[in-house]
């Protein structure tokens, strides 16, 4: 009874080191390859797990890729707040700090962009669960962009925005075009061109 018990709590303790091998690997291959290229054989054989622990751990590759683009986005959001909270009460020099930090990543060789765009651009079926974490960061990233452009004034808070959103968008494809030394190192100092030139026109 206590060696089942024991091999029982054995089991249950290996379970999470398992997913977390799973899903560390995932991410990597995932972000570096893409998630339509890469197979669970794939994953499993570089985890060193077995495809059943794989499927008890994540439902399908689906769950899978969803579940690394969650990881993603989270640790997207605390580099975004943490821009924020250095600079409190100033929408402007926050986007620009972050935006700095964008640049940074952007400006080495080897980027791959930004996951959750890339899973946007691989699956186009809007009912796809990596798509709707896709997505939901854009719609969200978007709505923040405004709120902090009306913050600062701008004169048209959702035109100012969007352009920031798109200075982001277009960081991450010609950081993978350009490498280091491309125009995503300047990113942050044309988003504060970009705002400097819509409070003007207040």
């Amino acid at each position: 009874m206590n060696d089942r018990k024991s091999a029982s709590v054995e089991t249950e303790a290996a379970t999470p080191r398992a997913a977390d091998r799973i899903l560390d690997v995932a991410r990597d291959l995932f972000y570096r390859e893409g998630i339509r290229a890469i197979g669970v054989d794939e994953i499993v054989r570089r985890a060193g797990v077995t495809k059943p622990s794989l499927y008890r751990s994540f439902s399908s590759k689906d769950e899978l890729a969803a579940s690394y683009l969650k990881v993603y986005e989270a640790e997207f959001w605390a580099r975004f707040d943490e821009a924020v909270a250095a600079h409190p009460g100033d929408p402007r020099r926050q986007i620009v700090a972050f935006l700095g930090g964008v640049g940074e990543r952007a400006d080495v060789e080897g980027y791959r962009g930004c996951g959750m765009t890339n899973a946007a651009v691989e699956y186009p079926e809007g009912d796809h669960p990596a798509r709707l974490v896709s997505e939901n960061n854009k719609i969200e990233l978007r709505r923040r962009l405004r709120r902090m452009a009306a913050d600062m004034g701008a004169a048209d808070p959702d035109t100012l925005g969007d352009g920031l959103l798109l200075l982001i968008e277009g960081v991450y494809i010609s950081g993978q075009l350009f490498g280091a030394g491309g125009p995503a190192a300047s990113v942050a100092k044309n988003a504060d061109l970009l705002i400097a030139a819509s409070l003007a026109a207040r």
